[in-house]
Parts: C-alpha cells; sequence; structure tokens
C-alpha cells in the first residue's frame, strides 16, 4: 500500500544506542547514522532496530560499526549501505586520558559507498546540521 518508487539515497540519521566496551565494562553513548539506496518498497528507517541487536553485547566500536553494516546489506541487499558511529566512551572520560568531549567516529562502507563520489555525497550530506523536523 505505501510503497514508493524511490532509487535515490535515503539516510536514517543519528539513531541513539547505548553499549559497554569489552575492554573496560564501561558504558557508551553513541549516535549511529547510515545511507542506503534501498530496493523498491523497503523503507529504511524500519531497519533503525537493527543496532540495538549489536549494540546490546560487550562491543568494541570498529566491530559494531561492521557489524551494522553487513546486517543491512543482508536484510534489504541495497545497492550499497555506509554506517558511521560516532560515540563518547565512559572508559576515554572517566579513567586513563580523562578527556571529558572526545569522541570517537567509526565507519563501514559496503557496495556503492566504496565509489568515492557516492562516499562524498552521503560525508557532505551528514557535515549539515539536522533541520528540527517538520
Amino acid at each position: 500500500m505505501f510503497d514508493v518508487d524511490y532509487d535515490e539515497m535515503v539516510i536514517v540519521k543519528d539513531i541513539e544506542m547505548f553499549s559497554l566496551c569489552e575492554h573496560h565494562m564501561l558504558p557508551s553513548s553513541a549516535k549511529c547514522t547510515w545511507p542506503t539506496f534501498p530496493r523498491a518498497g523497503h523503507r529504511a528507517e524500519q531497519d533503525s532496530r537493527l543496532v540495538e541487536v549489536f549494540a546490546r553485547r560487550l562491543q568494541v566500536q570498529e566491530r559494531l560499526t561492521r557489524q551494522i553494516a553487513d546486517a543491512i546489506q543482508a536484510a534489504i541487499a541495497p545497492q550499497g549501505v555506509g554506517v558511521v558511529v560516532e560515540a563518547r566512551h565512559l572508559c576515554m572520560m572517566m579513567r586513563g586520558i580523562e578527556k571529558q568531549h572526545s569522541s570517537t567516529v567509526t565507519s563501514a562502507m559496503v557496495g556503492c559507498f566504496r565509489q568515492k563520489e557516492t562516499r562524498s555525497e552521503f560525508l557532505s550530506l551528514l557535515r549539515q546540521p539536522a533541520t528540527g523536523g517538520l
């Protein structure tokens, strides 16, 4: 009923998630963003629940980012998917180097997002500030 014939980039942005660092057993809070070129009739925002599957495990951010990208690729078989995770780790904020305002950014690109033009388009859109909705 709500199928849409759309073959342009769709970006699901700033999905909040929490995880536990497998090295220090301390939490991290993150935002996950991904673009896809979804197949006809698929709504990409439905896949935002995927992050919880992987974030609820003891994790390192690099593996988490790759697992989300691979799961989206396997679930909806788009032309490509990219995943960017930006996280604040309590292990960096309260132990060791104690850097309160630091964040760690990781990315994983699959399919057409490995091409320079597509990656550049996504990254330029990612830098644009959110408009706050309708």
